[in-house]
């Protein structure tokens, strides 16, 4: 019986009475091919492409476990490996040039490089297709742990919508949104000694503020000492009559503005909304100030009670004496500074002051 070849690493399978005196020359080649396919590397050259070799009983160059692909290459290039071939191999694309390489079979599909791809994959021919391991991917990875810093190497971090960073506990962190044709976004900077790191908003638009939105009722809070070089407060236009009860809702505006004439005299109202009262957002030991402006004619009427949330309270008047009456023919405008002491319990420090 003659000798045959297996029919991947095209080993020598010699037959029963056969190659005498040349016999162990034979195994010799054979643990040869087999260190090449376990341990084996070299460096092929793919310029214009190539087909790897698979010689019957020889050390070829497709037989080795690890590849380095080089090269300038001026256009897509396939590297072949022959049908029915079974192997692994680890690739390298070390090619120079902003060309696809495709590793495939002679007949089937493969596993291609895209363009600005220069990196490293691990792949295998089931003998009739070259498919990737995508071991060199995380997603294949259920626990993945760096042993280094991640370097994005220039590149972005693509974080799909609603997930983020989480802890190491696996709560949530920081999560992100997906806005569709976004421009604008905020850059994060830190500071040599002695400046302090930023937080800005920057991107396609000129000007562009920047939000910081509390979640319900909540508040954004700023420990420590703070600095504003600029800060515009919210104001309601209210085009009607100052009358009955007027509703201020401090989780809305800063300043209520009545253009049209009083009707009578008022009381105020000072609450969070609707729905929420200034108890429930305010902590003891807080303050907040509030200011109403109401358009006076003829006839002038006035601020007469102020309740918080519904309740009575008898404000601290500036000077002493709470006003009796409002000033013809021009804007009136109530400041009120409410303290929080206690649970529903409020000081109210307020004044008028007329504008003609």
């Amino acid at each position: 019986m003659a000798n045959s070849t297996s029919a991947s690493l095209k080993l020598t399978v010699q037959a029963t009475g056969e190659n005498s005196g040349t016999w162990g020359q034979i195994t010799n080649t054979n643990l040869l091919i087999v260190e090449q396919a376990i341990g084996g590397y070299e460096a092929v050259g793919i310029t214009s492409g190539a087909t790897l070799t698979f010689s019957n009983g020889a050390i070829s160059n497709g037989k080795n476990a690890v590849l380095k692909l080089t090269g300038t290459i001026g256009g897509a290039v396939n590297v072949v490996i022959p049908n029915s071939i079974e192997k692994t191999f680890i690739v390298r694309n070390a090619t120079t040039g902003a060309h696809a390489v495709t590793f495939k079979t002679t007949s089937g599909t493969g596993v291609t490089w895209a363009a600005a791809d220069k990196g490293t994959k691990m792949i295998y021919s089931d003998g009739t297709n070259v498919v990737d391991t995508l071991f060199t991917d995380l997603s294949s990875d259920y626990s993945p742990q760096l042993s280094a810093n991640l370097d994005a190497n220039g590149k972005n971090i693509a974080i799909d919508t609603a997930t983020g960073i989480i802890d190491e506990s696996g709560n949530e962190q920081i999560t992100f949104t997906t806005t569709g044709s976004a421009v604008n976004e905020f850059t994060v900077a830190n500071a040599a000694t002695g400046n302090a790191p930023n937080i800005s908003a920057t991107g396609g638009d000129t000007n562009i503020d920047l939000n910081l939105t509390p979640k319900g009722t909540g508040r954004a809070t700023f420990n420590g000492q703070g600095k504003i070089q600029s800060i515009a407060e919210k104001v309601t236009t209210a085009a009607t009559a100052a009358t009955g009860t007027v509703n201020y809702d401090v989780l809305t505006q800063a300043v209520l503005n009545f253009t049209t004439n009083a009707a009578a005299n008022w009381t105020l109202n000072i609450r969070g909304d609707g729905s929420t009262s200034l108890n429930n957002i305010m902590d003891t030991g807080e303050s907040i100030t509030v200011a109403h402006i109401v358009k006076q004619g003829g006839t002038a009427y006035y601020n007469s009670a102020v309740t918080i949330d519904g309740s009575s309270i008898t404000p601290e008047w500036q000077g002493g004496t709470a006003p009796s009456a409002g000033n013809i023919n021009s804007l009136d405008v109530y400041t009120y500074t409410i303290i929080k002491t206690g649970d529903a319990t409020f000081t109210a420090l307020a004044a008028q002051v007329v504008f003609a």
